[in-house]
């Protein structure tokens, strides 16, 4: 039996043999031979996709696509509507707990007999439009986006573009420093964006690949120290601006945290900087040294969130939550250590 191996192509009897081989396969007919979106059997929210751009089916022409960053434009089944039961299942998909395996093929993409589909991943569920159905539309991140282009030329398959994220000059020429708007009031929940929001929103997952960019992370912790600078010359504690500590270029990530600050009336601070391009919605990521630290240290601990940055100017917005996480995020641990117990 093959296994599952990121950008080989598939039929469709074969992906039905690596996710379920008990049973009988029939071309063209059944779940695996003909649906297009297939729940795993004994896995209740894993879902295969079996994705053709440029089909049609009854009177209803498919419009999807992907961007160069691996967003997917996607659409139910016609007769899909928001209350069903599947489509439910889609929008509150958590890609920490179950998987979505997307294979994806182009309508002109052509082979001997039928074409087959390339696998591209897993999904991570970004927004859906709350206003259109049959079909439901969808925004999807493909995770681990990296798609070779002998891969891209293979399957015939022509990346969309996101207009509405092409700066203008005008957009370029903004201001350096960063601007402090409201933090969340609330946790998060998914109750889809307007049919108009939708059609201007392409994003891309920027949590992980942010995580790991630690020229990103240094520059908006410099954001964040010039930011509390000019708030305590402004609040006339000079004095207090220039014992501010860069605490992660000076000790590196075992702090704990990025900054010591102060409030103007001299109280510590112990702020850690989480950056990101991408909006304020973007996951945050932490390391278990962190998450430590800001429990221990609630009355004390800030989190900067700084979002739609700009390394060069290093300008973008920021949120600041002051005490503990857990009362405006929702807290989701991504990884366990097992430790054998002998």
């Amino acid at each position: 039996m093959r296994t599952l191996v990121l950008h080989d192509d598939y039929t469709r009897e074969e992906v039905h043999d690596l996710f379920d081989p008990d049973s009988v396969f029939t071309p063209q007919a059944g779940t695996w031979g003909l649906q297009g979106i297939v729940e795993i059997p004994d896995r209740p929210g894993d879902f295969v996709f079996f994705v053709t751009f440029g089909k049609s089916q009854a009177a209803h022409d498919f419009d999807e696509g992907v961007t160069r960053d691996g967003v997917l434009r996607w659409q139910s089944q016609p007769k899909q509507h928001l209350a069903d039961r599947t489509i439910q299942k889609l929008v509150e998909h958590d890609e920490d707990k179950n998987s979505i395996y997307l294979f994806l093929r182009t309508a002109s993409r052509r082979a001997d007999g039928v074409p087959p589909y390339t696998y591209l991943g897993r999904l991570k569920y970004e927004d859906h439009d709350r206003d259109r159905e049959q079909p439901v539309y969808f925004i999807w991140q493909i995770l681990d986006w990296n798609l070779p282009e002998e891969v891209r030329t293979r399957m015939g398959l022509t990346y969309e573009g996101p207009p509405q994220l092409m700066e203008t000059p005008a957009a370029r020429q903004r201001p350096a420093g960063l601007v402090h708007v409201p933090g969340p009031t609330g946790k998060s929940s998914r109750p889809g964006v307007s049919t108009g929001t939708y059609k201007r929103r392409i994003v891309r997952d920027y949590a992980e690949q942010d995580a790991r960019n630690r020229s990103l992370g240094l520059a908006g912790e410099r954001a964040v120290l010039l930011s509390e600078e000019l708030a305590l010359i402004a609040g006339g504690r000079a004095d207090l601006a220039e014992k501010i500590v860069h605490v992660a270029k000076i000790e590196g990530d075992g702090a704990g945290y990025d900054i010591k600050s102060y409030t103007v009336e001299g109280e510590e601070k112990f702020i850690e900087v989480k950056t990101t391009r991408g909006d304020r919605s973007t996951a945050v990521f932490f390391s278990s040294n962190e998450a430590r630290f800001a429990a221990d240290h609630v009355e004390d601990y800030y989190l900067y969130r700084v979002f739609e940055f700009d390394e060069a100017t290093l300008s973008g917005k920021v949120f600041v939550h002051h005490g503990e996480l857990e009362q405006h995020f929702s807290i989701v641990p991504t990884h366990f250590k097992a430790v054998p117990a002998f």
